[in-house]
C-alpha cells in the first residue's frame, strides 16, 4: 500500500511540475491559450495528489520523500522539453578582433544576417560588434562558425521576446 502510494505521488509530480515548468515558458514567450489550458491540467493534477498525501492514514517519510523527488524530477524533464519542444529566437552579440572584419561575410554565406558596428575594447583596441537574430536551433552551428573567425570571441546570448522584420536564420 505504501509503496503504491508513493509511486502514484512521485509520477504524478513529475507530470503536474512538468506541466508547470512548461507553462511558465510558455506565459513569458506569450502563449497565453496554451499555457491557461495546461495550467488548468496542472493545478487539478497538483490538488489531486496533494489531497490523496495529506489525507491518507499512512504516517511515513516515505510520502515526503516522494513527493519532493516527483518535484525534481518534474523539473528537470519540464525544462528539458521546454527546451525541445518550444522554439524561439536567440539575440547574439559578438565582438571581435577588428582583423576578424574581412571574415563576416563567412557568417553570412551561410545564410546568417549579420549587422556589424566598430567598437573600441578596454585597452582601447578596434573591435567589431556583430548583432546576430537566430532561431534557436541554430545556435550551435553560428557559435562554431564564430570560433573559427576568432576562438576568443565574446559572445552574449539572449532569448528573444519579439522579432519584427528583418532577416534571420
Amino acid at each position: 500500500m505504501l509503496l503504491s502510494l508513493c509511486l502514484k505521488i512521485f509520477f504524478a509530480r513529475i507530470v503536474d511540475v512538468s506541466l508547470a515548468t512548461f507553462v511558465t515558458v510558455l506565459t513569458v514567450k506569450s502563449k497565453r491559450g496554451v499555457a491557461t489550458i495546461l495550467g488548468f491540467i496542472d493545478v487539478i493534477i497538483w490538488f489531486l495528489v496533494v489531497r490523496e498525501a495529506l489525507n491518507t492514514k499512512i504516517d511515513s517519510i516515505w510520502i515526503a520523500l516522494s513527493y519532493a523527488a516527483g518535484y525534481a524530477v518534474g523539473t528537470f524533464i519540464g525544462t528539458t522539453l521546454s527546451n525541445v519542444l518550444i522554439n524561439g529566437k536567440i539575440s547574439v552579440q559578438v565582438i571581435l578582433d577588428y582583423l576578424a572584419n574581412d571574415q563576416i561575410d563567412s557568417i553570412r554565406n551561410e545564410g546568417f544576417a549579420v549587422s556589424q558596428i566598430e567598437c573600441t575594447g578596454k585597452d582601447n583596441t578596434k573591435k567589431l560588434m556583430l548583432f546576430i537574430e537566430v532561431d534557436k536551433k541554430s545556435l550551435n552551428t553560428l557559435k562554431k562558425i564564430i570560433s573559427k573567425i576568432d576562438n576568443n570571441a565574446f559572445m552574449v546570448i539572449n532569448e528573444t521576446k519579439l522579432v519584427e522584420n528583418g532577416f534571420f536564420k
